[in-house]
């Protein structure tokens, strides 16, 4: 398999050869390289990090774009010199595949807090949720979750929110490229969603909903796709790290 980018790839085929993954290790130590985890629900983006670092003994590890603890996916590991490269990747573009829930709120947009049952809501017709979907395509002003890992005033938005301080949340501009794959049965919609580097699909639930009245939330979240890198080609990292501690 040929991978987007001229630096050693952890991969599923890779693990279960001692001789790749020596080979792979020694680059990572030298050159640098990369490691495509599928990360697993419960898992921070720092969790898989560590987990990493502990088991490549490398200290100088970072990934290329959050994944909220209960989003699911692809999560690319820089490790060693190739962490100069966090950015580049980062700045690609993703996929995801997403459940939101409508009918009701919660203080995260996701289900990581209580449902907030909307008073009144009722089944919304089918041509309506998709006009809802596709007023968010193309280039947006997009103001992120109170929960969010971006700073505010240099803190993270979700340290301000977990003390009960009070700000403002700033927008951003982003672009949602396509939303498709539409899937619809109260209250529960299924979507694929090809955007830019930023986007928060926590957002958009909330911001569907909205637009719809009826409230709504992220429920179910997978990143697929970040720049060439498919998920497909990801290792889970319990896996990835009992392949290197063998090494």
């Amino acid at each position: 398999m040929t991978m987007p980018t001229d630096l050693p790839v952890l991969t599923p085929q890779m693990i279960h050869s001692a001789r790749d993954v020596e080979a792979w290790l020694a680059a990572a130590a030298d050159t640098g390289a990369v490691a495509l985890i599928d990360k697993e629900e419960d898992w921070t983006s720092f969790d898989v990090v560590a987990k990493l670092r502990s088991a490549t003994r490398i200290r100088r590890i970072g990934h290329a774009g959050t994944l909220d603890p209960l989003a699911t996916g692809l999560l690319i590991v820089c490790v060693g010199r190739a962490t100069k490269r966090v950015e580049e990747f980062q700045d690609e573009e993703k996929t995801y595949q997403v459940t939101i829930r409508l009918g009701a709120t919660t203080e995260t947009d996701d289900r990581g807090s209580s449902e907030r049952i909307v008073e009144g809501a009722q089944p919304v017709a089918e041509d309506r949720v998709i006009e809802a979907l596709q007023r968010f395509v193309g280039t947006i002003e997009q103001v992120p979750p109170t929960y969010a890992a971006i700073k505010h005033q240099g803190r993270p938005q979700y340290d301000l929110a977990r003390k009960g301080a009070s700000f403002t949340p700033r927008p951003r501009i982003v672009t949602i490229h396509a939303i498709d794959h539409i899937q619809y049965a109260w209250p529960d919609i299924h979507c694929t969603v090809h955007c830019s580097k930023g986007t928060y699909i926590r957002s958009l639930a909330r911001d569907v909903g909205e637009i719809l009245g009826v409230g709504g939330y992220v429920h179910q979240l997978r990143r697929t796709l970040s720049g060439s890198f498919r998920v497909e080609e990801a290792v889970p990292v319990q896996m990835a790290a009992e392949a290197l501690c063998r090494s």
